[in-house]
């Protein structure tokens, strides 16, 4: 049942979540008006509104002017469902090493977060930094819950991480002449400090890489990405935070070291 109620709430989310992604860009406000077709703009009445079944019912297609609702919209639902369901089996070792009692609801603003960021940089290339702020502002809020000595390595962790990558970035553009990461990367980088404190972001920016070149790889050997073409990059970042916040740096270690251990003859 409590599975249920997450899925169902998550969903609503996701409805939301759309809404924000449309709309934050297009520096529109994200509660009024509300919902519309944006072609005809008649309002969408509540019932058409509802998660995934609404498109459904409606055939993926207005009510009143039959232009066609993509399907990303039940999508990003679906997922945002599933994603809160997930939140629900964070691991012990996982969840930035806040207390068990607060782990189950803890993941459902970060994840309430991350995913609209992960959309807006998919069709924009840009991490709002309002989104950004919000998110360094819960998670650290959140890691008090933990005591003075996890609040202040969550703190130096959201410092070092936009440190660190706006270093990069600058250090990059000085020895190719151009950037390597957005400043919006490093924004979001400290958002996963706030959450994760120091050895989580250190590792779930290695699976943020680590999954960037092989996605990267494979989409210009297959020619969907040209050479020089550049490629979002929060996705990646969003997604190794959420996977160290699920399972915890130590478990991905591990894992890493036993990847390695034949290739190094140990």
């Amino acid at each position: 049942m409590q599975g249920l109620v997450l899925a169902l709430f998550g969903a609503c989310v996701g409805s939301f979540t759309n809404v924000v992604a449309w709309r934050l860009p297009r520096q529109e406000s994200v509660v009024v008006p509300s919902s519309h077709c944006p072609r005809c703009g008649h309002a969408v009445r509540w019932h058409d509104n509802l998660p995934v079944v609404g498109w459904l019912l409606l055939l993926g297609r207005c009510r009143d002017c039959r232009s066609p609702i993509s399907v990303r919209y039940p999508v990003v639902e679906a997922l945002s469902a599933g994603l809160w369901l997930s939140a629900a089996y964070v691991q012990p070792s996982g969840g930035g090493d806040l207390p068990i009692a607060v782990l189950p609801w803890a993941g459902l603003p970060l994840i309430a977060l991350l995913l609209p960021l992960v959309l807006i940089d998919f069709d924009h290339m840009w991490l709002p930094e309002p989104l950004c702020r919000w998110g360094v502002l819960v998670g650290l809020a959140i890691s008090a819950t933990a005591g003075v000595p996890v609040f202040v390595q969550h703190l130096i962790a959201t410092v070092l991480s936009l440190l660190a990558l706006e270093g990069l970035s600058s250090l990059a553009e000085r020895l190719v002449g151009k950037p390597a990461l957005g400043l919006g990367d490093a924004k979001l980088a400290a958002m996963g400090g706030a959450w994760l404190g120091l050895w989580g972001i250190g590792l779930a920016m290695g699976l943020a890489v680590l999954a960037g070149a092989v996605v990267g790889g494979v989409a210009r050997i297959t020619g969907r990405l040209a050479p020089q073409q550049p490629f979002p990059f929060g996705p990646f970042i969003a997604l190794g935070i959420w996977l160290v916040w699920l399972m915890g740096p130590f478990w991905w270690w591990d894992q890493w070291q036993a990847a390695l251990t034949p290739w190094m003859g140990l």
